[in-house]
């Protein structure tokens, strides 16, 4: 019924770039905060960045000045630039649609190595 795709994870070279997206399915999207979550081993879940229109976002402290998070209302897609990536990135990276209540993707494994 409500479906979150995400696409466009993998392992990349410390400083390199990847583009992830999420599309979503079953619900009205224009109404929903979307959002990207993380988790790393032995780490709790983290908020890295949402956007509930497309000049109003929010990004962790950690995140901030490299990744950039927008929308396509249009495609019911979000997506995450991510840009000078660093080890500590590594994750699973959840993508989320909030209102009353939330939605989940079923995460993408993003690795930072050389």
């Amino acid at each position: 019924q409500v479906q979150l795709v995400e696409s466009g994870g993998g392992l990349v070279q410390p400083g390199g770039s990847l583009r992830l997206s999420c599309a979503a399915s079953g619900i009205n999207f224009s109404r929903y905060i979307m959002g990207w979550y993380r988790q790393a081993p032995g780490k709790q879940r983290e908020l890295v960045a949402e956007i509930t229109q497309p000049l109003l976002t929010n990004y962790a402290d950690s995140v901030k000045g490299r990744f950039t998070i927008s929308r396509d209302n249009t495609k019911n897609t979000v997506y995450l630039q991510m840009n000078n990536l660093k080890p500590e990135d590594t994750a699973v990276y959840y993508c989320n649609a909030r209102l009353f209540h939330h939605f989940w993707g079923q995460g993408t494994q993003v690795t930072v190595s050389s």
